[in-house]
């Protein structure tokens, strides 16, 4: 289960939570324009720059999500029992799932072109290889301007308006969509009192009574799109309240347990500033912010692996603790 959010601030801003039981060993993989992708059907050809999240297999980049050098964003999400592939087609673009991120990232620039060139898209049953087989995905598309879903169902491949930025996982789209609705008393201020002679609220925080807290995709769409729709950025900017909004709809280890001894978790979180290409990223084990540029890379001639840092680690803030009997009570 995961959560991605479209988000515009100052600047606009992609990113996700992959929530997962385990790990690929993923990191941060950029792909150089220079580089060539080998597309199972459709042939080798170069495209625009990307960042973003994934692995490297046989020298290809598989992303979970990603960011062009035009700012425009994709990530794939978990979609089971729904999603649907195809054979091979006469008359379409035959594209595996796992090439439809560089498929659409290296030729468009915006959600329009992307919208047009998916139209065209037949997504087929190709895995990677046995060792990595075809996951059940869809897709959220995002640029400062707008945001689209992409679901491969049984009625073919759906793209929809995404008017609030926000992707999780099952039921389908319209289905989140139309659930809002069940959560229009939500505010983010404090409630008129409308029942019997109860007085003002004992709280603060009441005004979203109600808002599902617990961590099913249904409940994460709703929590989602209720803190994006209300966050305001402050001075600290919109990638320290990006990291908020997907902490609002992040997994502790052992909050989900699918059987003895495994555990759904958000193994990382990411957000893109678009504009300027910098990748930043936490993991489960390492909370700290780190980052990297799309751009330090434009040289290079093949994708370029930078492992997750993981590893738990507190920096001390050396004035605060120049004497821990004496400054630290």
């Amino acid at each position: 289960m995961c959560t991605a959010i479209s988000f515009q601030a100052e600047k606009h801003y992609f990113g996700r939570n992959l929530d997962l039981e385990g790990s690929f060993g993923e990191g941060v993989v950029v792909a150089p324009r220079a580089l060539d992708w080998h597309f199972r059907k459709e042939g080798m050809r170069r495209g625009y720059a990307m960042i973003g999240a994934g692995i490297v297999a046989g020298g290809m980049p598989l992303y979970f999500d990603a960011v062009n050098e035009h700012g425009l964003g994709m990530a794939g999400l978990n979609f089971p029992q729904n999603a649907v592939y195809n054979a091979p087609a006469e008359g379409k673009k035959n594209v595996a799932p796992f090439e439809i991120i560089p498929y659409i990232l290296g030729a468009c620039k915006t959600v329009a072109e992307a919208r047009a060139r998916l139209r065209e898209v037949n997504l087929i049953d190709v895995p990677f290889s046995e060792q990595l087989p075809l996951t059940p995905l869809h897709w959220i598309v995002a640029d400062p301007k707008e945001s689209i879903v992409v679901e491969p169902t049984q009625e073919g491949t759906m793209i929809y308006d995404d008017p609030v930025g926000v992707l999780t996982n099952n039921p389908p789209f319209p289905m989140q969509m139309a659930r809002l609705k069940d959560y229009l008393n939500l505010t983010p201020y404090e409630p008129e009192p409308r029942f019997a002679a109860c007085g003002k609220a004992y709280s603060r925080g009441m005004g979203a009574m109600g808002l599902p807290g617990d961590c099913s995709s249904a409940s994460r769409f709703v929590r989602a799109v209720f803190h994006t729709q209300h966050c305001i950025v402050g001075k600290e900017g919109g990638v320290c309240a990006f990291f908020h909004l997907l902490g609002s709809v992040a997994m502790p280890r052992g909050s989900v347990r699918l059987k003895e001894g495994v555990n759904e978790e958000t193994v990382y979180s990411s957000c893109c500033d678009t504009a300027e290409g910098v990748y930043y990223y936490t993991t489960y084990g390492n909370p700290a912010v780190h980052a990297v540029r799309l751009h330090d890379y434009d040289g290079a001639a093949e994708a370029v692996f930078r492992p997750f840092c993981k590893e738990f680690e507190v920096r001390y803030d050396e004035n605060a603790c120049l004497s821990r009997e004496g400054m630290i009570k």
